[in-house]
């Protein structure tokens, strides 16, 4: 029983994944499914840093030799993805935001359905001229 409760940080990654992805497959709205995302992605990030993680090891600086030490290369890589991971949430904000002015919507099946009808979006005018 203690080994299993021992994971907790993994039972949190499949938690955090499912939630995360029930999200994305299960509302219309876009920012949702963006937030969706983002828990998903945190998960991995979560996962990632638990897996490299060793008990009583230390920073491999220089000193004792014979101590045990983590890896600074899954660390590193997380920080990676989180950096590239932000600019990505910025991105799709900004493209949500432009789909709301455009569409006055963040619906998903109502963008779809103005795309399917052929609707002008609202934000945009064209002179035929």
């Amino acid at each position: 029983m203690s080994t299993f409760l021992g994971l907790y940080n993994y039972w949190i990654v499949v938690l955090l994944m499912m939630i995360g992805f029930y999200i994305v497959i299960g509302h219309d709205n876009l920012m949702k499914k963006l937030i969706g995302l983002n828990l998903f992605q945190t998960s991995v990030f979560i996962m990632y840093i638990s897996a490299g993680a060793i008990d009583g090891a230390t920073a491999p600086i220089l000193g004792n030799v014979d101590a045990p030490y983590a890896h600074p290369l899954p660390h590193v890589l997380i920080l990676t993805a989180i950096v590239v991971g932000v600019a990505t949430t910025a991105l799709g904000v900004a493209l949500v935001v432009r789909i709301h002015e455009a569409y006055d919507s963040l619906d998903e099946s109502e963008i779809i359905a103005a795309c399917d009808t052929g609707d002008e979006p609202a934000g945009e005018h064209r002179d035929n001229a």
